[in-house]
């Protein structure tokens, strides 16, 4: 499937260790690596990774971009070090459902706001954020627009929105918003999304 999704002209792949993500601990690294070798595309990994050694592992296996989650909820000081060492290599994803943030695959819901959130990551040199409204994705009904024009005004970072995109039209209101690229994932496989269409429609 990486291959099919490069084929088709995907500039980036993403990847989520979703057994990692349950156990709080990667669980896939030996086809992620696989992966990452396979392909010409950059990759970016998220699911399970909560310290040092976990990112050390992925990047050393041709991950370009490693993504923490709960972690980032967790360990605020954790993030502040990885900025400090990785850089742009680094990213946090803000799963969110209902305005605020859910860690742990999903399955724990925190009280913090989304918002607040995004900037207290912006404050400790984080680069780049993923924005996921965890209630709709892989619904196939359509993204939090409302949820990602917010966090776009609210931090001066570049976005990547994901979570219920199915249409083309989808990912053309997206770039009015100003997030800077979107995951697409279940209208991938349903065949909602033509990735190589979707590509050249947002393209014009």
């Amino acid at each position: 499937m990486a291959l099919r999704w490069q084929s088709l002209g995907a500039t980036r792949l993403h990847i989520v260790d979703l057994d990692g993500a349950a156990a709080g601990e990667l669980r896939n690294l030996e086809i992620i690596a696989e992966i990452a070798r396979s392909v010409l595309v950059p990759t970016q990994v998220g699911g399970g990774i909560r310290d040092m050694a976990a990112v050390d592992r992925l990047l050393k296996a041709g991950v370009e971009r490693v993504i923490l989650g709960t972690a980032a909820v967790e360990k605020p000081e954790l993030v502040e070090e990885m900025c400090r060492r990785f850089g742009e290599r680094l990213v946090v994803s803000i799963d969110a459902r209902g305005g605020r943030v859910a860690t742990h695959g999903w399955f724990k819901e925190t009280e913090l706001e989304t918002v607040v959130f995004a900037r207290a990551m912006a404050r400790l040199g984080v680069r780049r954020l993923i924005y996921t409204d965890v209630g709709r994705d892989g619904t196939l009904t359509e993204p939090d627009f409302t949820g990602v024009a917010e966090l776009v005004e609210a931090v001066s970072l570049p976005i990547i929105a994901a979570g219920g995109i199915t249409s083309p039209v989808h990912l053309k209101i997206l770039g009015q918003i100003g997030v800077e690229g979107a995951i697409i994932g279940r209208a991938l496989y349903t065949g909602d999304i033509d990735l190589k269409q979707a590509i050249a429609e947002v393209s014009r």
